[in-house]
């Protein structure tokens, strides 16, 4: 008797399949440990996840080392053991970071394993530092306000010498009245 592996069947291979891509397109991915939260709490976290365009996926963790491992992200595979929770940031790479922050002020877990940022993994004790970002919003709001610091500048200079200039003028022209 020939031994042989089993064809896995075709739901689970689209899910590898579906976080795989998730995987792909993710600017950011955190890894956290859920053990210890309540229904209410996961509740809630997933809520605040909701409300910042954030993925909270809870995967098989065959399954996940399967995405993780087809989406080309092998650094992660070694993170995939006991209960596991994905945080998918798909534009702010930060923006995971901040709510579970947040929501360790109040609770004791997730536990943050690791993270994956634009293809490189930190670990998890650095979350509290990645929190304190900026968003792309604020970092182009300090870039105009960079920018346009000098040309007020040259403005403010610019009028200076245009008043001075006027005010000669208006003496230069009082005098020639009052001769």
């Amino acid at each position: 008797m020939e031994a042989y592996a089993r064809e896995p069947r075709p739901e689970k291979v689209a899910e590898v399949e579906r976080l795989s891509e998730k995987l792909t397109t993710a600017k950011s991915i955190y890894l956290t440990d859920y053990s210890g939260l309540s229904v209410e709490a996961i509740t809630d976290l997933r809520k605040r996840f909701t409300e910042e365009k954030v993925e909270y996926l809870v995967i098989k963790n065959t399954l996940a080392r399967f995405g993780a491992k087809k989406a080309g992200q092998d650094e992660l595979i070694e993170y995939f053991q006991g209960p596991i929770a994905l945080a998918i940031g798909y534009d702010d790479p930060a923006s995971p970071a901040r709510v579970i922050t947040k929501f360790l002020k109040n609770h004791p877990k997730p536990e943050v394993k690791a993270c994956m940022i634009d293809g490189d993994v930190l670990p998890g004790s650095e979350v509290e530092n990645i929190s304190k970002w900026l968003t792309r919003e604020e970092l182009l709001a300090k870039m105009v306000g960079a920018m346009n610091n000098p040309i007020s500048g040259l403005v403010n200079t610019l009028s200076g010498v245009l008043r001075q200039f006027v005010t000669v003028l208006g003496a230069i022209q009082e005098k020639k009245e009052n001769q």
